[in-house]
């Protein structure tokens, strides 16, 4: 097959697929760059941190196959995909678990002040007495969307010791016992903000999601408490964030998504040293990344001896 791999992804994997299929990559390419590639290829290779507009879908008369290599779809235009006869495969699992452990070492590193402690040690002040950490045992945690990454973050918190609350978009009963046999106790929105310790945040970003922990959710939370957001930047009002991590609201954030991203930009709240930024690295662990290659490769090799035949959309081929 004509592959354009737009996004890193594993040396080993892209390195079978060119040896196997008619490899273009173009990383960190311009809409423009990505217009002229992708006339002629059938597949097509994407993570976060591109966007694959309808432009340039609209240029991809050949497409055949999309591989998310990872869950997101807020950056790729899926409207006009639903009118394409085009395979899509999303592979959330390996990068779930990746997410999931760096929600539980954020939470951890700001439940002790430990990024503050080593920052105050480098410099020489030893600040022993003045470090005084919250534990996470008997703690609440609330997750806000207790979905593939969600629930195993709630699922290490609860064989943590924690406390357990989550939500979900639409209330389901017949999840309810599956996510209480990981630990988690299905609540509303409005009581996982305001009856919990740390709050995780792992919602898809879309209009319903857009903003929607703002000042207001925020004045619910727990004085004292702490707010982590590894899902995409523009869920959380960072403006609003602010003002409650300077006012003593809350204790705490950590965030691995921004509401402005890449090279030269700096987050608002860098100044604080209540926060932990990080550059949306949730899933970029060796094994994950490994695993998402080894299944992108199984998908381009699998479609180009079954390609699709009827209009597809999205959903029907998802591997967790």
């Amino acid at each position: 097959m004509k592959v354009l791999v737009a996004s890193n992804i594993a040396p080993d994997a892209l390195e079978v697929l060119r040896t196997r299929h008619d490899v273009v990559v173009a990383v960190g390419a311009s809409e423009s760059t990505l217009i002229e590639l992708i006339g002629d290829r059938q597949a097509l290779v994407f993570r976060s941190g591109v966007t694959i507009s309808r432009r340039v879908l609209e240029a991809a008369d050949s497409l055949q196959l999309i591989v998310r290599a990872g869950s997101g779809y807020d950056n790729i235009d899926i409207d006009h995909l639903a009118t394409r006869k085009i395979r899509v495969v999303r592979i959330p699992g390996p990068g779930a678990k990746a997410v999931a452990e760096m929600s539980f070492a954020l939470m951890l590193a700001l439940a002790r002040q430990l990024f503050w402690a080593d920052a105050n040690w480098r410099a020489g002040h030893w600040v022993k007495a003045q470090a005084s950490g919250r534990l996470l045992t008997g703690a609440t945690l609330g997750v806000v969307g207790a979905g593939n990454i969600g629930s195993r973050t709630g699922q290490l918190g609860a064989s943590w010791g924690m406390k357990v609350i989550g939500c979900i978009e639409h209330q389901d009963r017949a999840l309810t016992q599956p996510l209480r046999h990981l630990g988690i106790e299905l609540r509303t929105f409005d009581e996982v903000m305001s009856n919990s310790d740390f709050v995780s945040v792992h919602v898809p970003l879309k209009d319903s999601t857009r903003g929607m922990i703002g000042e207001r959710e925020i004045a619910m939370m727990r004085p004292g408490s702490f707010l982590v957001n590894l899902a995409r930047g523009g869920i959380v009002d960072e403006r609003a964030l602010r003002d409650a991590l300077v006012d003593g609201h809350l204790a705490g954030a950590a965030l691995d998504v921004h509401e402005a991203e890449g090279e030269g930009r700096v987050s608002g709240l860098a100044d604080l040293d209540n926060v932990i930024l990080t550059p949306h690295i949730g899933a970029s662990t060796s094994d994950s990344q490994s695993e998402i290659g080894s299944i992108i490769i199984g998908a381009i090799d699998e479609y180009e001896f079954e390609p699709v035949t009827d209009l597809a959309t999205v959903e029907n081929f998802i591997i967790r």
